[in-house]
Order: structure tokens, then sequence, then C-alpha cells
């Protein structure tokens, strides 16, 4: 009897979906898309639930170069060279409810480990700071340039848009966190950025 493919419920990580043999609808032709079109920062903002985690994980899987998780989809028959960068995958949505305290030391989280793993532990330095030399270093380290995700990037400030003092000193520590990506283009290779607001609903950048 054949096995029956499972619909991944609640299930967001690429990986998991392909290698548990669940139900995937292919979008990794907007992958293709973006390499063909030679974009280099993409924001997607969409509503709750849209599936803009699972496509940020796909991404992830990709500049990762796990071309195994691939085989016939579509980014498959436009990409042959699969090479691998070092990719700097930060989820915000876990950043909720936060005063500057917290949200400070959730940053610090989602730094340390990409510290760990090219070395050097920044965690006195500012959060811009940290996020620079650690893309220059895996930079340095891999010779290849470096793929940031950002998942839900306005996710901290969605629950207080309209606590003016505790929004204030938020946006400001998101601010200063977001700061770098500009500068830091010449070590880039992709920038995919995903939320709920448009940037200037917010004005964090």
């Amino acid at each position: 009897m054949e096995d029956i493919r499972r619909y991944p419920i609640g299930i967001q990580t690429f990986s998991n979906i392909i290698e548990g043999n669940y139900i995937y609808v292919d979008k990794t032709k907007y992958i293709a898309d973006f390499r063909k079109k030679g974009l280099k920062f993409v924001f997607l903002s969409r509503p709750r639930r849209f599936g803009k985690s699972l496509f940020a994980s796909t991404l992830h899987a990709y500049y990762e170069g796990r071309k195994e998780l691939f085989d016939g989809l579509a980014l498959s028959e436009y990409e042959k060279e699969w090479t691998k960068h070092p990719v700097l995958h930060f989820d915000m949505s876990g950043a909720k409810h936060f005063d500057k305290d917290s949200l400070n030391e959730y940053l610090n989280h989602q730094l340390l480990p990409y510290e760990e793993k090219y070395g050097q532990n920044d965690d006195k330095a500012e959060a811009n700071i940290r996020l620079t030399n650690i893309v220059r270093r895996a930079f340095e380290q891999t010779g290849q340039k470096v793929v940031i995700i950002i998942d839900e990037y306005d996710a901290p400030l969605l629950d207080v848009v309209h606590d003016d003092d505790n929004l204030r000193n938020l946006r400001r520590i998101i601010q200063n966190f977001y700061s770098p990506l500009k500068m830091l283009d010449p070590y880039l290779e992709f920038v995919f950025i995903t939320g709920i607001t448009k940037f200037s609903q917010l004005s964090i950048f």
C-alpha cells in the first residue's frame, strides 16, 4: 500500500518537510528568480501564517548549499554550482512583550552562536558592532560572502506600538542592530527580511 504523504501542519523548517516526506508546495522558483535578476536585498511584508518563515528556512538551506534537499524542485533546474555561503539567520518572533533589557538579552542569544562559530566573543559590545564583526570574520574565514536572513524583523515592536516610551526604547535597540546592513554590503551575498509591517510604519530603517 502506497504511503500517504502528510500535510506539514505547524512545521516551518524546509529540511524537516523534505526529509519527512511531507507535502510541499514548490516555491523555489522564486529563489531562481531572485538569482536571475541579481537581487541582493529582498523584503517580504505579508500577514501572519503566510509562509514567510518556511520560505526563510528554504533560503537558508539553499545558501548552505544543501543540494540534496532540492532534488525535483524548480530550483534544481536553475542552480548548477550550489556554492555554500555562511548564513546568519535571526528569528525575531520570540522577542515579544519585551522591555529593553529583555530585548538586549534576546539579541545576545541570537548573536552568541555565530560568535562561537566564527570566533571571538563580543558580548560586551553593542549589537551592531557584534553583527559587523561576525559578518567580516565569516567572510574572511570562508572566502564566501555572507547571507543574512531576518525573520519577523518587526516582532519586538508590534506589541508595544501604542506604548510610546517603550516603543521608543525598543526601536532604538532594533535600529542599532540593523544599522550595519548597508555598510556591510561588500561582504554580503544576499539579505532577506520578513515582517508584517512596512518599513515606513515603524521607522526602523
